[in-house]
């Protein structure tokens, strides 16, 4: 080798140790600046090596390995790439996804058994549970029809009644059902002239038949508020409630709106629970002012002397 090239290859060297040494000295120095800093000084130190390799390549045309890498390696296999460890910030971030995702979780159930509890504590409020279902068959020209869920809460279905006698029968078959061409008029009017008889086991029957088959026909109003008063005249206001409360929310505006209504207070008062009593007559005078001061003055002041409202 000649002096010359021993002289520039010294240089070089000297060079590189001293641009090694200003590396060195931003390292330790970009270990107490922010995370910002720290990515600028690197971008500088990549770009110092970088600058320090292609000098090197210029001087040593050859490529000597004892000075730099080469840049395309001779193993046909890929560098591993190192993965950076998570930081503190990334773990707690992680953590309190984790912690906002159960009480999500928890939130949900709570609401849900909030609600569970509130629909329970309605029900055991009003004292029932689910429709009154038919009884079992005692006039012989009619037969049940399954209802569909009542969306007010009814009450606990009632025994069913002993089988009736063959003279109870024979009295029976004597009330004539009528044939018009109103079908549903014809259930109706046939449930009322066995209330009517004294009958009322068996229109309970005939009138639960009307309003299950026909929940839409203009005497459906009546045909509820009838049923209610069948359960009230044959001894039954727990049984008799629900349908004097099922007729009035599902058309307030409907003729026999206003008599359930009133019905409801006087079962209320019948089972001694004068709390729900005075509400009923409350709601009843002020939803109905005209009828508590006409048509039904007498039984809504009756009703009124039998408990003592707040």
């Amino acid at each position: 080798m000649t002096s010359r090239s021993m002289i520039e290859r010294g240089a070089v060297t000297r060079a590189g140790r001293a641009v090694l040494g200003g590396l060195a000295l931003l390292a330790v120095a970009g270990t107490s600046v922010p995370a910002a800093a720290q990515d600028a000084s690197d971008a500088r130190i990549r770009k110092l090596e970088s600058e320090v390799r292609a000098l090197q390549r210029k001087v040593f045309p050859g490529g000597d390995g004892r000075f730099f890498e080469p840049q395309i390696s001779g193993s046909g296999t890929t560098a591993s790439t190192t993965v950076p460890s998570t930081t503190a910030v990334t773990d707690i971030l992680a953590r309190l996804d984790a912690i906002e995702a159960q009480l999500q979780g928890l939130t949900a159930q709570v609401e849900q058994n909030t609600n569970a509890i509130a629909k329970i504590n309605a029900r055991l409020d009003s004292g029932s549970v689910s429709a009154t279902p038919a009884p079992t068959p005692l006039i012989g020209t009619s037969s049940p029809v399954t209802t569909t869920a009542a969306t007010t809460p009814v009450a606990t279905p009632a025994p069913t009644p002993a089988q009736p006698t063959a003279e109870r029968l024979t009295a029976v078959q004597q009330i004539a059902k009528p044939q018009t061409d109103d079908p549903a008029d014809d259930e109706y009017s046939y449930g009322y002239r066995l209330w009517n008889a004294g009958f009322y086991p068996e229109a309970q029957q005939q009138l639960r038949l009307f309003v299950d088959k026909y929940p839409d026909h203009w005497r459906a109003t009546y045909g509820r508020n009838l049923l209610g008063r069948a359960y009230m005249d044959d001894g039954k206001p727990r049984e008799a409630a629900p349908w004097f409360l099922r007729n009035y929310q599902t058309d307030k505006n409907g003729a026999r709106a206003p008599d359930s209504l009133l019905f409801l207070a006087e079962a209320m008062i019948a089972v001694n629970d004068s709390s729900r009593a005075c509400i009923a007559l409350a709601e009843f005078g002020e939803t109905y002012p005209a009828v508590a001061s006409g048509r039904l003055a007498g039984p809504y002041q009756a009703n009124l002397k039998k408990v003592t409202c707040n």
